[in-house]
């Protein structure tokens, strides 16, 4: 075996790439890049009536939003059933492996049988010393496992798992039509593809005690293992879709930033002291298996959302800009391809940046320095656009349309004139102009939302709001 670290994710493309598996993928890119070894991308397809190219696209995008950029691959099993069935070959010829005849029915009986007078369900080994072939029957390929003695897991994160030899099953690794299955494949894989570490989630262990019996009769080294915990949500069940779990373009559609989703992944399971948020340099220079927990890890949405806002509120402006155009053109602020003074949109961004918990929230934040115009709540409109305030914003627009620089310092200076004309309280102000620039009761700071809004735009407003008192 290579002194180079190898590692795989090796996913099925039978659905899009989830959380569970989104954080594998991140533990295998991390211990690579710690350790400087290779990160192989593994497409296990071999399940031909639910894997689709729709589904290894979305996969191949999940992993390039996340940024878990691979060395080798894509590579497809299903490019490599050849080299499945030779492996199997070997093992007949050499006797560790046998055919089976029994049919899928003589083995579900055999199974109900098992269960009424509580033995085990394991195969019973009907065919395994049988001579010859059974005519008119195609037959699966059966493993020869030992039957007495254990399979010992050395787990870099469990420690040492002992299983009984004779609890394992003798495994069908072709099935009739030929076709390999999983345990199969993925040692073969394994061993080809030169794989030193092994490291996925915990459903997989009870895989392993037969994937090391399979590396033996190869005559293979064994790849070190490392089985995460699960990933359960707050009701302390398996993650699912009503926990959160949807595919992680998801996330992305809902506004999650993707350094933000890599930070909440890794913190499900790894810990480094009390650090919270990293950086992509500092998760690849402490990552280590010695810091991964044996226990399983809770999905926790509203931690997801405080670190998604932190990490907007710690991105530059420009950054944010740029990455708001989609979310904007989604929601109908802008049209498709529409030209944005970015310069502009970023100074907008600044003011709203801090109130924002996702990209989904900056967009319709965005919505009101955007749009021609703006549609005032009804209470808002009620309580502050009143007979009261429409002399303060008479007067504040006819003093607005005079002023030669539109900057926070002078808008704060007509402001306080206005109000010592009129005396008033600063408040009864800004309320009402909030309402005519923005709808609604909460925003930035006035002077930052009339200085992005620009004067134009702000005297528009505010003769709008005027006649519609």
């Amino acid at each position: 075996m290579t002194d180079k670290i190898r590692v795989r994710f090796a996913p099925s493309p039978t659905g899009h790439l989830h959380i569970g598996g989104a954080r594998t993928a991140l533990f295998n890119w991390l211990y690579a890049r710690h350790n400087n070894g290779t990160f192989i991308l593994r497409i296990e397809d071999t399940d031909t009536t639910r894997s689709t190219d729709e589904y290894i696209e979305a996969i191949i995008e999940g992993m390039k939003w996340l940024g878990l950029d691979w060395d080798e691959g894509p590579f497809r099993q299903t490019d490599r059933f050849d080299v499945y069935r030779n492996y199997a070959d070997q093992l007949i010829k050499e006797g560790r492996a046998y055919y089976c005849y029994c049919s899928p029915e003589e083995l579900e009986a055999r199974r109900k049988e098992s269960m009424a007078q509580g033995k085990s369900l394991k195969y019973n080994g009907k065919c395994r010393d049988l001579k010859g072939p059974v005519p008119g029957i195609k037959p699966v390929v059966r493993f020869r496992m030992p039957v007495a003695g254990q399979t010992i897991v050395d787990d870099l994160i469990k420690g040492m798992v002992t299983f009984e030899n004779e609890q394992l099953d003798d495994l069908i690794i072709l099935r009739s039509d030929g076709t390999p299955t999983y345990n199969l494949t993925v040692v073969v894989d394994d061993v080809d593809m030169k794989i030193t570490h092994v490291i996925r989630g915990d459903d997989h262990l009870n895989n392993t005690p037969k994937q090391i019996q399979l590396y033996n009769a190869f005559g293979y080294p064994v790849p070190k293992f490392a089985h995460l915990p699960m990933i359960l949500g707050s009701d302390k069940a398996r993650l699912s879709k009503r926990h959160g779990a949807t595919s992680v373009m998801a996330y992305y559609d809902m506004g999650y930033l993707p350094e933000a989703l890599v930070n909440y992944l890794v913190r499900l399971g790894w810990s480094y002291g009390d650090q919270e948020v990293f950086t992509r340099d500092e998760l690849v220079k402490y990552f280590s298996f010695e810091n991964v927990g044996k226990a399983a890890a809770v999905f926790n949405p509203e931690k997801l959302l405080w670190l998604n806002s932190q990490y907007i509120i710690n991105s530059s402006t420009d950054k944010l800009a740029e990455l708001v155009i989609p979310f904007l053109e989604k929601n109908g602020v802008i049209e498709k391809g529409q030209g944005m003074d970015m310069a502009w949109l970023s100074k907008a961004v600044g003011t709203l940046k801090e109130r924002s918990k996702t990209m989904v929230e900056l967009a319709n934040s965005l919505r009101y320095y955007i749009a021609e115009d703006v549609e005032y709540n009804e209470k808002a409109k009620e309580k502050f656009l009143t007979e009261k305030s429409r002399d303060l914003l008479a007067a504040l627009k006819e003093a607005l349309t005079a002023v030669p620089e539109f900057s926070h310092h002078e808008l704060e200076q007509v402001f306080k004139s206005v109000v010592e004309t009129h005396g008033v309280k600063l408040k009864d102000l800004a309320q009402p102009v909030r309402v005519a620039m923005t709808g609604g009761t909460e925003s930035p700071g006035i002077f930052e939302v009339l200085e992005v809004l620009g004067k134009e735009k702000t005297v528009t407003r505010l003769e709008r709001a005027i006649k519609g008192i």
